[in-house]
């Protein structure tokens, strides 16, 4: 197991209990456009080993497969995108699906051109 594999798993966890402040808030909505499930960057993967280990710690992992691997990092598929973006269990989908764009990241935040949310940038004043 990498270095990065156990980071990424150890980050993974904290994000369910650490609350951070991020520095921006999230605004707008889903337009269903499936671009954000068609290409997700697996942080800490590297090959499909690294994605059956966190299929079998986090169970919800089982919804991808392992679309591309460009430089030693892992671009996930979703199993459940259709052809026109839209999600096939949409009602049904993983917590880590609800919550896109997560409001807790540990790296700076950035979305898919053309998405339906947008990012503002918190002023020193919005935490006053």
């Amino acid at each position: 197991m990498s270095i990065d594999l156990i980071k990424s798993i150890y980050y993974e966890l904290l994000s369910y209990f650490v609350v951070q402040k991020p520095k921006y808030k999230i605004e707008g909505k889903c337009i269903q456009c499936g671009k954000c499930c068609s290409q997700i960057r697996a942080k800490g993967m590297k090959n499909e080993k690294d994605l059956k280990i966190m299929q079998f710690l986090f169970p919800w992992y089982k919804n991808f497969y392992i679309l591309k691997i460009i430089d030693e990092e892992v671009i996930l598929g979703c199993k459940n995108l259709l052809k026109n973006g839209k999600c096939k269990i949409y009602n049904f989908r993983p917590f880590v699906c609800r919550n896109y764009p997560a409001k807790k990241l540990h790296k700076e935040a950035a979305l898919l051109e053309g998405c339906g949310y947008k990012i503002v940038r918190k002023k020193f004043k919005d935490y006053l």
